[in-house]
């Protein structure tokens, strides 16, 4: 079994992602796993620069990396590795990257798309997905605007949270020019203020929101569910979502918060596609909506987002982290008509062709 390790800072053609909590990135710091067992060769991958959603600094990340491929028996069969991995108590975004690969690797072997090995059923390997709106001057709002829909794109989460008046004018804007034809959420990231928040939201209800994402930074439970009792539209939890103990929150109050509280499941957040499906369940029988999401990364974790999604049915999915990357790494995905799509073939369905050399454990 040989292990390859690959880091590349990976940047999107005109486009700059920018929300109120991360503050511009100028591009992907992202980690490729190659696993070869001499007769399939598996993916996984992990962006790195994310110290803004988790606290954990790049540099920590690899080593916790290097650690991982050091110590575990990547002999064993995966299931018992996938086990093994999330037993670890290694930080999740490194857990992600194992698990993915762990699993395009088993999918590979039993000659099975991810998707179908996940549900047990046939599937299209496709979903529709929504296209999210940073940050950024009016005219580049409005072009980005006018570029996803005539791509098809009509499913537009608009990031949020600096000033509401602002926030509000890009909200009229879409809807004086498409309409109720395409469907509008809003991402806080948690920018605001719990004194600040019922007022906003009621500002943005005359533009019929799908939902509101993470209005109030995570941590006060009671405030989020008093404010879901009240808000005009559903509450999605995105950064209030990171551990067991949080779905755990989220089911407890469900009923109180009358079904206005919807969970984002990403499997940087959960440490991969094991905890992401158990999630998955948790919130299934619970009846609380949820949406499989990503953060911007590249084609091999978008991959394992669209798999797990197309797995599992989300009422909400948001998908685009790969569309319009310069430089990735992967192919395989495809975006048209409001929808990705990846190959039909095993496991995850993507090709990875190494852009540089890979990285030496022992350095």
């Amino acid at each position: 079994m040989e292990l390859r390790l690959y880091r590349n800072n990976l940047c999107y053609a005109g486009l700059t992602v920018h929300t109120s909590s991360s503050g511009p990135i100028g591009g992907l710091d992202t980690l490729h796993l190659v696993i070869d067992d001499g007769f399939h060769q598996a993916f996984g991958e992990v962006r790195i620069n994310c110290a803004y959603l988790n606290g954990y600094e790049p540099e920590y990340l690899l080593e916790r990396v290097r650690w991982g491929m050091r110590a575990f028996d990547w002999e064993a069969p995966t299931d018992e590795l996938r086990a093994s991995v999330q037993a670890s108590g290694l930080p999740a975004p490194v857990r992600m990257l194992f698990d993915i690969a762990l699993w395009d690797l088993h999918a590979k072997r039993v000659g099975l798309p991810l998707a179908h090995l996940l549900s047990g059923e046939t599937h299209e390997l496709s979903y529709p997905t929504n296209q999210t709106l940073f940050l950024s001057t009016d005219a580049a709002f409005d072009d980005q605007v006018a570029n996803y829909v005539s791509r098809g794109f009509r499913d537009l989460k608009l990031r949020v949270g600096q000033d509401i008046e602002d926030d509000c004018a890009r909200h009229a804007r879409i809807r004086a020019v498409y309409g109720a034809d395409v469907k509008l959420a809003a991402d806080a990231n948690g920018a605001w203020a719990l004194a600040d928040a019922q007022l906003r939201l009621a500002a943005l209800a005359p533009f019929d929101l799908a939902y509101v994402e993470q209005p109030i930074a995570p941590g006060d439970w009671d405030a989020l569910t008093r404010l879901a009792m009240s808000a005009p539209m559903p509450l999605m939890l995105d950064e209030s979502l990171a551990t067991p103990a949080d779905l755990n929150a989220l089911i407890a109050r469900c009923d109180t918060a009358s079904g206005k509280l919807q969970g984002h499941l990403k499997l940087i957040k959960l440490g991969g596609l094991t905890p992401a499906l158990a999630a998955v369940r948790q919130l299934q029988a619970a009846k609380i909506p949820f949406m499989i999401g990503q953060m911007n990364e590249s084609a091999v974790a978008t991959s394992a987002a669209l798999h797990l999604a197309v797995a599992v049915r989300p009422l909400h999915a948001e998908l685009y982290g790969a569309d319009g990357l310069l430089d990735d790494p992967a192919e395989g995905l495809t975006y048209s008509g409001g929808r990705v799509a990846v190959r039909h073939a095993p496991g995850l369905g993507v090709d990875f062709r190494a852009p540089s050399a890979p990285i030496c454990l022992g350095e």
